[in-house]
């Protein structure tokens, strides 16, 4: 098979040829570029491997392109950029590893050398930069045929592609979920007898593959997939604690582990907020902490919210994801999860509905699309009746919103107010008294308007004990 035509239209890669020649060195382009090419799909990364210095390479391409080409000395590789692809170019090398280190001796090494160290043999297809076979496909390990067959397979035994670098069980995973591949037998026994070796792997490196399996289009694929190889349970124990469905007098509850992954497939279908979907995994996380069995109404989680929301930065310090925004929108839909639900089967009333505006503020939406996915049933019907009833709390919160203003509203009385009023430092006082003018607002009973404000203000304070010493404006 010849690419020429297809190379033809980047004259990137007649740069790269002619630099290559000049430098008298054979050039390859290698890797996902050449995988993405024949599988129709975009690709912005090009790997180019040069049997010879591929620093020099760089330089002389980025020479040639008038680009800056960033070197990395250490690693022996070197990037530039030109227009919207990223090209990175390396020599062909040989890798050994000791067992106890992924950290490789790296020595220069042959065409050959090098396809031998590629994780899959979908990735380690070559594409030919040189005179002599300009275009064609190099394939030493079958990768088109694994193409077509639609499997993920090491190109050499598995037990040595994942011992040498163990993040390519977490890889394996990842190409599966999101090309909707299978792994290939031998290749997931490997990853099954191998698991274990996956704790020598930095967690962020192993994060980056994780987040990629999430932004996939069928997230739990690849959640089974790491589960089954006994991976999930080493990276992030507590979600596979979900796992299991319990009976006792003839009740039972429904499998979290399975539950929480079609609620990730659920909101994967109407957002790629990788955040969101971080809600969508940890919503019921806390759930084994907090099972109970009562004899009259069965299996209970009561307040499994609170503790998710609890447990959420202490997973996401262990597992080195950020402690940021990012950590605090997670925390506050899994705390807030089934403030909705639970609207949605009572009466509702427009104090009930103005809290929820008031906690959600600007993340409504995303609380609204997490409680949408996690409605799931067997029974179709049943599912579109609690969507029905859903959807008529959506618009009560919208209408509310648009009559009363609250999601965002500030009280009027803030604690600047009542320590001016009543002459206070910062204190506990103050705390009680806004608290107490703010959960009047939102029970309706005063509008969010300062002189009924500060008159409830003056009662709070007469209460506490205080006297007045600034009256109103």
């Amino acid at each position: 098979m010849n690419f020429s035509e297809v190379l033809a239209s980047n004259p990137l890669f007649q740069v790269i040829a002619d630099s290559a020649r000049e430098l008298g060195v054979e050039a390859y382009v290698i890797g996902g570029y050449v995988r993405d090419l024949i599988l129709n799909r975009p690709s912005k990364d090009i790997d180019i491997v040069s049997v010879g210095s591929g620093v020099e390479l760089a330089e002389k391409v980025a020479e040639r392109l008038g680009v800056q080409v960033i070197v990395f000395r250490n690693f022996g590789t070197a990037q530039l950029k030109t227009d919207d692809l990223e090209v990175e170019f390396v020599g062909a090398r040989r890798e050994s590893y000791r067992s106890e280190s992924r950290k490789p001796i790296v020595e220069d090494g042959t065409l050959q050398d090098d396809q031998n160290r590629r994780d899959f043999t979908i990735n380690a297809m070559g594409i030919s930069l040189n005179i002599a076979n300009y275009g064609d496909l190099i394939d030493p390990f079958n990768g088109m045929s694994d193409l077509r067959k639609k499997l993920i397979r090491t190109p050499l035994e598995p037990g040595i592609t994942f011992s040498d670098d163990p993040l390519r069980m977490m890889r394996a995973a990842r190409f599966a979920t999101q090309l909707n591949f299978d792994i290939e037998p031998d290749t997931f026994d490997g990853l099954v007898q191998m698991a274990e070796r996956i704790s020598i792997i930095s967690k962020e490196r192993i994060n980056d593959e994780l987040n990629k399996i999430i932004l996939a289009k069928t997230p739990s694929y690849g959640f089974k997939l790491l589960h089954q190889a006994g991976i999930l349970k080493l990276i992030f124990p507590e979600f596979v604690e979900l796992q299991g469905a319990e009976y006792q007098d003839g009740k039972g509850h429904k499998d979290n582990f399975y539950h929480t992954l079609q609620v990730l497939d659920n909101i994967s279908k109407h957002t790629n907020d990788l955040w969101l979907r971080w809600a969508a995994i940890m919503h019921d996380i806390a759930k084994p902490a907090t099972k109970r069995f009562d004899k009259k109404v069965g299996w209970t989680f009561h307040g499994h919210e609170e503790l998710g929301a609890r447990m959420t930065p202490r997973i996401f310090r262990q597992m080195k994801l950020p402690m940021n925004e990012s950590m605090r929108f997670v925390q506050k839909l899994v705390r807030l999860h089934l403030r909705p639900i639970a609207l949605s089967k009572e009466e509702i009333t427009d104090s009930a509905l103005r809290r929820l505006l008031f906690d959600a503020g600007d993340d409504l939406e995303a609380l609204m699309t997490l409680c949408r996915a996690d409605i799931t049933s067997k029974n179709p019907d049943k599912v579109r009746k609690h969507l029905a009833n859903f959807d008529k709390v959506e618009q009560k919160l919208y209408d509310l919103e648009e009559r009363d203003k609250i999601r965002n509203f500030q009280p009027v009385i803030t604690g600047e107010v009542i320590m001016q009023a009543f002459a206070l430092k910062p204190s506990a006082e103050v705390g009680i008294i806004k608290t107490a003018v703010r959960e009047a607002i939102l029970d309706g009973i005063i509008p969010n308007q300062y002189e009924q404000a500060f008159g409830l203000m003056v009662e709070e304070g007469k209460k506490l004990g205080l006297e007045l010493k600034v009256v109103a404006e």
